[in-house]
């Protein structure tokens, strides 16, 4: 009786430490971002810059921030999306561009690569649940993770030379390796933005859902199988596939 006592109280108080740590992990003073960890270790990151969630330097640090956390916290997923039905990110903010000086802008491009860098290579599986139009950046975000769920009825795409902008090479790559190079060369010359049943026939996108709902069902389908599969087998396979562009093209260039 005495050793199930001291058992029980010795439980209890781990699960009392690993809870309180938990929250310590995710309350941190973020402005635009909500982030929370379900009872499968998946994170939820909810960018909630209103209106448009436009990716300034501060949002796209503190989702770098959060990206080092559950990288170091070993989570087994994280679902990135948004806090509106009609827009999951209208891209860079370019007024903050336009108004910054040269050192500012630096330090944004760094950031901007620093976020594509770790999405992109992150060691744990990430799904885009994409509640509304996703151009331009909105678009390079979700092409970072490895799967993308999209509710119907939206648009998705770089569109960038619509307003006068070239396609970073890295960019262009990274189309090229989820659409193919003949319809990233058509739609990236052309500004093209997909509706939701396009982007599901060129391969923009992984699933089309009805609501937002049925959009994270979706995702924790995709994050559960996951379950029987040793992390560490999965990650070095990821790698693998995505080595070549993380080494060159995203190190270098944006």
């Amino acid at each position: 009786m005495y050793r199930y006592v001291c058992k029980t109280m010795l439980r209890r108080l781990f699960l009392s430490k690993k809870v309180s740590y938990q929250a310590r992990l995710f309350s941190g003073n973020f402005r635009y971002l909500e982030v929370l960890n379900n009872e499968n270790n998946v994170a939820i990151v909810t960018m909630k810059r209103a209106p448009v969630n436009t990716l300034n330097s501060e949002l796209l640090s503190e989702i770098s921030s959060v990206l080092t956390n559950l990288d170091e916290t070993k989570c087994s997923g994280m679902v990135l999306t948004s806090f509106s039905d009609k827009v999951f990110s209208s891209g860079l903010d370019f007024n903050e561009m336009y108004e910054s000086r040269p050192a500012t802008i630096r330090t944004l491009v760094s950031t901007i690569l620093e976020v594509i860098i770790k999405l992109y290579g992150s060691p744990f599986p990430t799904v885009a649940v994409i509640t509304g139009h996703a151009p331009s950046g909105g678009c390079v975000l979700s092409l970072c993770c490895e799967y993308r769920i999209m509710v119907q009825n939206f648009q998705i795409g770089l569109n960038v030379v619509k307003l006068g902008y070239s396609t970073p090479l890295s960019i262009v790559q990274l189309m090229v390796n989820t659409i193919g190079h003949r319809n990233a060369e058509l739609a990236l010359t052309s500004g093209r933005l997909f509706t939701t049943n396009e982007a599901l026939r060129v391969g923009l996108i992984d699933e089309i859902a009805k609501d937002r709902a049925s959009a994270f069902d979706k995702a924790n389908d995709f994050l559960n199988q996951f379950k029987v599969i040793p992390p560490i087998a999965r990650h070095f396979t990821k790698q693998s596939m995505r080595r070549a562009l993380l080494q060159v093209s995203f190190r270098y260039q944006l």
